[in-house]
């Protein structure tokens, strides 16, 4: 058979596993990968897996000085069609030698967007949750975080000065701004398939360009320019596809008031990260809302939590996120309906409520959680 990642087609056989990359890294990566690669192997007439473990993170860090050992690039490019990330403890102040890993992947995969689905799922442990079907995509390779920063001494002052370079280029930003519109009309196929995807969006499929080209006029105005000509240059394509702009800090304030009123979002990287993350607070949770860095050739599914030290190793971390980001890392190789069950069957412990973990106000512990999932699948 053949899988697919955005349209793309690379050669697997129907008896050939899907060989995935497992990387765990830190605090509650190291329970809630476990379980995703459990509900993964027990999929009903599932594809067959083959899971390769890998070593990265700051806890590998501090042991071996390394944060991503080269070992781990070389066997997701060589040996793999996909991975799955738990959780990295990033510190907040500087260690020499140290960088993100995550970020790190992203670049030697050329992992390109960050795309984050936010749905909403009726149940009781979400009483006020506004009803809403949101697909947020991130810019993932430039901005702010390609790391360019300096400290220098101000000579009128004497005192530090820090300085963060910014990159935006045309070609980064028309690949993932074709990414959205392409996504957009993926959406709307699927809601005419299946009435049920329509209940939380009944327009033409949009999408949405996050920016602040008001006063970033150079980056920000290269960015929203490129990301509009995908649409003005491919108007028979794109044309069921509406399309408007946000200004970063307008986009913030109407995703709380009114979610409801967007399809895909799609923005630059630092925005991106920030609206991702609070966007997760409309359907509850960060335990709740998975993610997949996608690029043209390969995918990893990562939940957007972070590694939890306080929680990790008590058996209690909501393993949600990380679940649904397998069935993200299905959908993207290839395997939408075998993602559905995955969707459904944890939307389904959601909608019970009897099996939540404590972020969710409930008392259950994570493999409580799976063996609820495993009964619904």
């Amino acid at each position: 058979m053949a899988s697919r990642i955005l349209g793309r087609t690379f050669a697997t056989t129907t008896m050939s596993p899907l060989k995935i990359g497992l990387i765990p890294a830190d605090g509650i990566g190291k329970e809630v990968i476990p379980a995703a690669q459990k509900l993964l192997e027990s999929l009903p007439n599932g594809p067959k897996f083959e899971f390769v473990q890998l070593d990265a993170g700051f806890e590998y860090f501090k042991k071996t000085g390394t944060a991503l050992p080269q070992a781990t690039i070389d066997t997701l490019k060589s040996e793999c069609q996909g991975a799955l990330f738990g959780a990295v403890s990033s510190p907040s102040h500087k260690v020499a030698g140290y960088s993100s890993p995550i970020v790190a992947l992203r670049k030697h995969l050329d992992l390109y967007a960050n795309v984050r689905p936010v749905v909403s799922v009726p149940s009781p442990a979400f009483p006020n949750q506004r009803e809403l079907d949101m697909l947020i995509i991130r810019e993932n390779t430039e901005c702010l975080y390609i790391k360019s920063e300096r400290q220098e001494i101000d000579t009128a002052t004497g005192l530090k000065v820090a300085y963060a370079d910014r990159k935006i280029s045309e070609y980064a930003s028309k690949r993932v701004g074709t990414m959205a519109f392409n996504m957009a009309l993926s959406r709307q196929k699927l809601r005419e398939q299946k009435p049920m995807n329509q209940r939380f969006w009944k327009n033409n499929p949009r999408v949405t360009i996050v920016h602040k080209s008001n006063v970033m006029s150079i980056t920000d105005g290269l960015w929203r320019e490129t990301v509009r000509a995908v649409k003005e240059n491919n108007s028979e394509q794109y044309g069921s596809v509406d399309m408007e702009e946000q200004l970063v800090d307008s986009m913030v304030y109407r995703m709380f008031r009114e979610p409801e009123t967007f399809d895909v979002v799609v923005a630059p990287n630092l925005y991106g990260d920030i609206i991702s993350d609070g966007a997760a607070a409309l359907v509850g949770s960060l335990g709740v809302v998975p993610s997949a860095n996608v690029g043209d050739t390969f995918v990893m599914g990562e939940p957007v939590h972070g590694s939890a030290p306080d929680i990790a190793g008590k058996g209690i971390a909501n393993p949600i996120a990380a679940i649904r980001s397998a069935a993200l890392l299905l959908e993207h190789l290839g395997h939408p309906e075998h993602a559905s069950k995955l969707y459904d069957a944890v939307n389904a412990v959601l909608a019970d409520g009897q099996t939540l973990t404590p972020d969710l106000g409930g008392i259950s512990t994570t493999d409580q959680v799976v063996d609820a999932i495993l009964k619904k699948l």
